[in-house]
């Protein structure tokens, strides 16, 4: 069965959340939802989060699942937002529990750091399966990128996070902790392996000059056209050129926000005694 795919692109971020359905009146599952945050003012906001609520009632639709395919490090989750109003399974791959720990040693969380997976509601194991209504869905471990990333196979389509982007901008990178880019290149052949007509959503994009944000392809057109993993290039090409051009990268401008809160499952920390939430950031982290 094909699902149904409403995509919402958040400009800011350059993410797209998915709501993913059987038909109208049925069950769906919200993909990479966005929780807006300004860093100046240091406010959230649920502009972002909105929209999916939109595309919820325009659909009459409930929801099974709230997914994430990683802890990322470019935007707040607002799966908590969106449980306590239309419900769901908030679910990740099971290996986020490494990216826990190595970042709730960072952050120096102490008694308030997630342990074991919580606070998210279940973890994927590769090759999970799992209904949304009608349709099947299986989790797929495709770590390079992070440890934990996941991409979830619907019918006739994968939403593959942030392991590709699209041909004419190519991978992700894989100098976050836990990060290899040998790895990354072994999951990308595993999607590049399904059958050539596969539709593949990105979570990102980042255009180049000239062409509108796009999310959307196929297996097979990335497999003739992306510019790092095409086919015809190896395994240590592609490590030698992820390497040199992630040493060129700056940081995501939300890292050390985001990844606090994402780790969590998208949970703000918790007020203190005068009322307030504080983000902690790490200074001269290595």
């Amino acid at each position: 069965m094909s699902p149904s795919i409403e995509a919402l692109h958040d400009s800011t971020t350059a993410t797209v959340t998915y709501v993913v359905y059987d038909a109208p009146g049925g069950y769906a599952a919200i993909i990479d939802p966005v929780l807006d945050y300004d860093p100046k003012a240091s406010r959230t906001g649920t502009a972002s989060a909105e929209r999916v609520l939109d595309c919820l009632r325009r659909h009459d639709l409930r929801v099974a699942w709230i997914l994430e395919t990683h802890a990322h490090a470019d935007h707040l989750s607002a799966a908590q937002w969106l449980k306590a109003r239309v419900g769901g399974t908030v679910a990740i791959g099971e290996h986020i529990r490494n990216v826990q720990r190595t970042f709730s040693a960072l952050y120096h969380l102490g008694d308030g750091a997630p342990a074991d997976g919580a606070p998210f509601d279940h973890l994927f194991r590769d090759g999970d399966t799992f209904a949304i209504g009608a349709l099947t869905a299986c989790a797929l471990h495709v770590p390079g990128h992070t440890p934990a990333d996941i991409a979830y196979r619907i019918g006739d389509a994968v939403f593959v996070g942030d392991t590709l982007f699209m041909p004419d901008v190519g991978t992700a990178r894989c100098d976050f902790p836990g990060g290899d880019a040998r790895r990354l290149y072994h999951s990308i052949r595993r999607l590049l392996a399904l059958p050539g007509d596969t539709r593949l959503f990105m979570c990102h994009d980042y255009p180049p000059p000239g062409r509108a944000a796009a999310w959307e392809t196929t297996v097979s057109a990335q497999r003739l056209g992306n510019i790092h993993v095409r086919d015809g290039i190896g395994e240590d090409d592609f490590v030698h050129m992820r390497m040199a051009r992630d040493r060129t990268l700056d940081m995501p401008a939300l890292i050390w926000p985001s990844v606090q809160v994402n780790i969590r499952a998208g949970q703000l920390p918790a007020a203190e005694s005068n009322g307030m939430r504080y983000l902690k950031i790490p200074l001269d982290a290595s």
